[in-house]
C-alpha cells in the first residue's frame, strides 16, 4: 500500500509516519509538510507541500490512503491565516483526494468539533458544530461540514474522521509549550513535584493521551477496510483536579473561570501568552469521549492519561523536541525569536 500523510513532522503526523513505516502491509509512505525533517522514517520519502496553496492532487496520484493531519494553530492574532490553512486547506485536501481517485481519506477532526457539553460523556452521534468565537474549534467543525459534502458527492470513497482529545508525547514538549504557554512561562516550574501548590480551574475536565496511541489508531482505520466514520480517540483516566494535582505533586487550588479568563484575555492581548481566551472558552464546553466504537475495531490505549501528561510536563522541564523544525526543541534562540515575531504572531504548523 501507499499511503501519503499531510503534516507528516508533526505532533501527529510524525508519530503516525512511524506506525506505518512498522506494518509489513505499507509499502510507501510520501510525507507532505511546510518543511523538511532533520530525520525520516523507513520506507518515506518527504516532499515540501502547503495544504493551503499548493496543487495536491500529483502528490495523491497512486495513493491507497490520505491521512490529513496538517493543521496551522498560530497566529491567533490572524485567524484569517489559520483559515486558509485548515479550513480552505481542509477542503482542497479532500477535493484532491477525490479527484486523485483513492480508496481512502482519514481526517483528523478534533473533540474541539463537538458542539458544547461540559463533562458530558459523548459517542460519536453528538453534534459537531462547535463554537463560532473560537478559531479552533469553528474551523474543525468547518471542516466536518465539508467532509459531509464530499461524502454525498463520492460515496465510494471511504472517509474517516478522527476525534482526539489532547494528544501529547515527549518530544513535542517544546512546540506544544510555545503554542499554549509562549516564551515567558519558566519551563522548571511545570516539571511535577517543582511546586507546592498549583492552580486549576473549578471544576474543569479534560482527557489527554499519548502520541503513540494515537498514531496506532490512525494506522489501525487506514488499514482497515471496515473502518468509516466518525470515531472518537482517548484514554482514561479523566484528568480532573484530583488527578492533576497527583501528577503534579502538589496540592490544587480552585480558580475561578472568570479569573482565569480575565488572566488569559489581558496577557493575550498584551502578546505574552499565545493561546487565545476564545480557546478557554471552548476548553470549558468541551465533552468527555467515549471511544467505545474504535475499541471495537480493536484498539486499546497502551499509556494511561495521566502518564502522558506527566511526560510531557517532563519534557517541558527538559526543553525536550524532535527532529523537524515544528517540533524543535525549546532553546534561548527559539525563545528570542517567539518575542521578535510577537507572541502568537508566528505561524507554527503541525507539520
Amino acid at each position: 500500500m501507499k499511503i501519503v500523510v499531510t503534516g507528516a513532522t508533526g505532533n501527529v503526523g510524525g508519530a503516525v509516519v512511524r506506525a506505518l513505516a512498522a506494518d509489513d502491509r505499507v509499502t510507501e509512505i510520501l510525507g507532505l509538510a511546510r518543511r523538511l525533517p532533520d530525520a525520516g522514517a523507513p520506507k518515506t520519502t518527504y516532499a515540501v507541500a502547503d495544504v493551503g496553496e499548493d496543487d495536491l492532487a500529483p502528490f495523491f496520484a497512486g495513493a491507497d490512503v490520505v491521512i490529513h493531519t496538517a493543521w496551522l494553530f498560530q497566529p491567533t492574532h490572524s485567524p484569517t491565516v489559520t483559515w486558509q490553512a485548515n479550513a480552505v486547506g481542509s477542503v482542497r485536501v479532500f477535493e484532491a483526494a477525490a479527484q486523485a481517485g483513492v480508496g481512502a481519506l482519514v481526517h483528523t477532526s478534533s473533540v474541539g468539533a463537538y458542539s458544547p457539553a461540559p463533562g458530558r460523556t459523548v459517542d460519536e452521534s453528538w453534534p459537531t458544530h462547535s463554537q463560532p468565537h473560537a478559531a479552533y474549534g469553528r474551523e474543525k467543525a468547518y471542516a466536518e461540514r465539508a467532509l459531509d459534502a464530499l461524502e454525498a458527492a463520492h460515496p465510494d470513497l471511504r472517509v474517516v474522521r478522527m476525534r482526539p482529545c489532547f494528544i501529547l508525547q515527549r518530544s513535542s514538549a517544546s512546540a506544544q509549550k510555545r503554542l499554549m504557554a509562549g516564551p515567558f512561562v519558566p519551563t522548571a516550574l511545570v516539571r511535577p513535584g517543582r511546586l507546592p501548590v498549583v492552580p486549576w480551574p473549578k471544576g474543569m475536565t479534560l482527557q489527554t493521551m499519548h502520541t503513540d496511541d494515537v498514531a496506532e489508531a490512525f494506522r489501525l482505520v487506514s488499514l482497515d477496510e471496515r473502518a468509516r466514520g466518525a470515531y472518537n480517540v482517548a484514554a482514561g483516566p479523566v484528568i480532573d483536579a484530583e488527578t492533576f494535582g497527583r501528577v503534579m505533586g502538589a496540592k490544587v487550588v480552585p480558580v475561578p473561570d472568570v479569573l482565569t479568563r480575565s488572566a488569559l484575555s489581558a496577557l493575550w492581548h498584551l502578546h505574552v501568552v499565545p493561546a487565545e481566551p476564545a480557546l478557554f472558552d471552548l476548553l470549558r464546553s468541551l465533552p468527555l469521549l467515549d471511544a467505545s466504537r474504535l475499541r471495537s475495531l480493536g484498539w486499546a490505549p497502551r499509556v494511561p492519561a495521566d502518564e502522558a501528561l506527566r511526560e510531557v510536563l517532563h519534557g517541558m522541564a527538559d526543553h525536550a523536541g524532535g527532529a523537524s523544525p515544528s517540533q524543535a526543541a525549546d532553546a534561548a534562540t527559539t525563545r528570542a525569536d517567539e518575542v521578535r515575531t510577537g507572541v502568537g504572531e508566528t505561524s507554527t504548523p503541525e507539520g
